[in-house]
């Protein structure tokens, strides 16, 4: 493909637009004015965003909606830093996504030029390949490199440097094609040697995660895990790879999982792991499944197995997408043998995601429980909402309870990242319109990137926040009581009114202080959501010596 754009941002737009880029999350600055007037008149939406912070976790959180790099766009220095956050959760959560950073201009390079950093220094650590447009001709060679980079292998966060004056300058060349992404294959000897594994298990168990999914794969492997009778763990807030009503699912692994779930991962005679790992979390800090001589089948497309604890029986480098190919049809024939084991952890999923009146602990006057909100709300979701989470004990309400009953409906940090609940509810929102997407969030969590309900209004992206107000960052007091008992430090917060701030932003604000103001908060919320189009709150006062559900 032939094309002459008339300057190097020139080339790069032209270049995302060849590589089906829908939109860039964006917050503006003069260092790369070339790369904004580029997208001037073109079909790509430029997502103006509040603060940077924000704009690179909409590209996280759409990384891992679509499996699509996210494409964020920030200025040099501040900017940049304040990008960070997103690229350290990229990093550990696997997640493709590509930050262009505007730089100073190349004779402005070693002088402590305003807002000069190296990007190299900054960034290479946590990411897959740092590149810097030093040449003109190269820019479209150079974003077709980054997205290759970012989707390959294990996904991950790319960074493109941008100097001022460089994409200025004219682009005469070709623009480079996409680089196709290899998912990896199952030999007949590795399925043979898994077959034979699983024909002699008693105990055997699928864990799914990770990324480098798809609708189609999720389903192929659901119905491999059900035609078998295997029970499946999800990984940590990747509670959506098998459907959470499947008689297969047995819940998810990490802070707040079941007794039972926890118990069978360390059980099992013969894990399949597919896309996942035994990594830290799920193995409750390198504790469970550490055994030398476990049965591990460790499905990943990553070469490295980057994280990964606990022995390594076969490696199979395949990504969940091949591996569901491989598998579809495959009948073991022992769906019999395994029905006790499998209903015993699917029963013990499904009472832990029960929300039940005579468990509720007594909450003093003026509070409500989180938990009745999320049942009233709950109740009236439609199969495929989407549920965003940021990091706190508020989490272990949506990860215990909502429903994920399609791929992909549950966006969330695995590196405890605050702040990513409001920008990624935008991120799906734009993504999928048609979807009803909730935002669950904690105090302080919330008022991290709450700001960015501003562009949900500028675009018509209607999201419903539920935030968990207890005054408090209750997962560090949490920590601190247990280690420092009655010594409470540095973990109390005075919070604003929130339903006020909602509708500061032109949406619905609602205010809970007793179980019996849910009903009517959650449906008048719904409405403004649904009905009116406009994003809504709802204010949850919770009581802080419930921490947890």
């Amino acid at each position: 493909m032939t094309h002459k754009p008339r300057h190097a941002g020139q080339a790069i737009v032209d270049s995302l637009a060849l590589h089906g880029v829908k939109r860039v999350f964006a917050v503006p600055g003069e260092s790369y004015l070339a790369v904004l007037d580029g997208l001037h008149g073109t079909e790509i939406e430029t997502i103006v965003v509040r603060q940077e912070g924000g704009a690179a976790y909409m590209a996280e959180a759409h990384g891992k909606f679509t499996g699509e790099p996210g494409v964020a766009m920030v200025t040099r220095g501040p900017g940049a830093a304040n990008a960070y956050v997103a690229l350290h959760t990229a990093w550990q959560d696997g997640t493709p996504m590509v930050l262009f950073v505007g730089l100073v201009p190349i004779a402005d390079r070693m002088r402590e030029s305003f807002q000069e950093f190296d990007p190299n220094a900054w960034f290479g650590t946590q990411t897959k390949r740092v590149f810097v447009l030093d040449e003109p001709g190269r820019a479209s060679e150079i974003v077709a490199e980054a997205f290759f980079a970012a989707k390959s292998g294990r996904p991950g966060p790319v960074v493109v440097g941008l100097p001022e004056d460089i994409i200025t300058k004219a682009y005469d060349g070709e623009l480079t094609a996409p680089i196709s992404v290899a998912e990896g294959a199952v030999s007949p000897r590795e399925l043979e040697q898994l077959t034979a594994a699983l024909a002699k298990a008693e105990k055997p168990l699928i864990y799914v995660g990770g990324q480098r999914w798809t609708p189609d794969a999720a389903a192929a492997i659901t119905r491999f895990a059900e035609r078998n009778g295997i029970p499946v763990a999800q990984d940590w807030h990747a509670s959506d790879r098998v459907p959470f009503t499947s008689p297969a699912n047995i819940g998810s692994l990490g802070y707040g999982r079941g007794a039972k779930a926890a118990q069978m991962f360390d059980d099992a005679d013969v894990l399949l792991a597919i896309g996942a790992l035994p990594t830290d979390v799920p193995t409750d800090g390198f504790t469970l499944r550490q055994r030398p001589d476990a049965v591990n089948f460790l499905v990943s497309i990553d070469t490295t197995l980057r994280g990964r604890s606990g022995a390594v029986s076969s490696h199979i480098l395949a990504s969940p997408v091949a591996f569901a190919e491989a598998v579809e049809g495959l009948d073991l024939g022992r769906t019999a043998d395994w029905d006790a084991w499998r209903a015993s952890g699917h029963e013990a999923h499904r009472a832990l995601a029960t929300i039940d009146d005579d468990e509720l602990p007594a909450t003093a006057a003026g509070t409500a429980h989180m938990s009745a909100v999320l049942r009233e709300l709950i109740e009236r979701l439609p199969e495929d909402a989407v549920c965003t989470i940021g990091a706190g004990n508020h989490t272990i309400w949506a990860q215990r309870f909502f429903p994920t009953n399609v791929f992909p409906s549950q966006l969330a940090t695995r590196n405890g990242s605050m702040g990513y609940s409001i920008p990624s509810a935008v991120a799906a929102g734009l993504e999928s319109p048609e979807r009803l997407v909730i935002a669950v969030c904690g105090d302080g969590e919330f008022l991290m990137n709450g700001q960015e309900l501003a562009t949900a209004a500028q675009y018509g992206v209607p999201v419903l926040a539920v935030v968990m107000d207890n005054g408090q960052y209750a997962t560090i007091r949490e920590h601190q009581e247990q280690h420092f008992p009655g010594r409470v430090s540095g973990t109390q917060l005075s919070n604003p009114d929130f339903a006020a701030f909602a509708r500061a932003f032109g949406g619905h604000g609602e205010t809970v202080t007793s179980d019996a103001e849910a009903a009517g908060a959650v449906e008048r919320s719904l409405k403004a959501v649904t009905e009116q189009r406009r994003s809504a709150l709802i204010h949850v006062i919770t009581d802080q010596k419930i921490s947890l559900p």
